[in-house]
């Protein structure tokens, strides 16, 4: 995804089993390669692991900021 991912898009190299078509090649990005799955952040299953990013999508968004006449 030359431009990035937003938060909450799915990757384009996700397969429908939920692997990456890219895992073991070359042009895998580096942020990919890095990233090691931990358990508070994974959870025990798919469903936690979404759960919790989602938590955290919330936690860290930025704020709108209402102008009031």
């Amino acid at each position: 995804m030359p431009h990035g991912k937003r938060a909450g898009e799915r990757c384009v190299q996700l397969l429908p089993d939920m692997r990456c078509a890219i895992f073991d090649r070359p042009e895998r990005p580096a942020v990919c390669a890095n990233l090691r799955p931990l358990a508070d952040i994974c959870g025990l299953n798919r469903i936690e692991a979404l759960s919790l990013l989602a938590a955290m999508e919330v936690a860290t968004a930025p704020y709108a900021v209402v102008v009031l006449d």
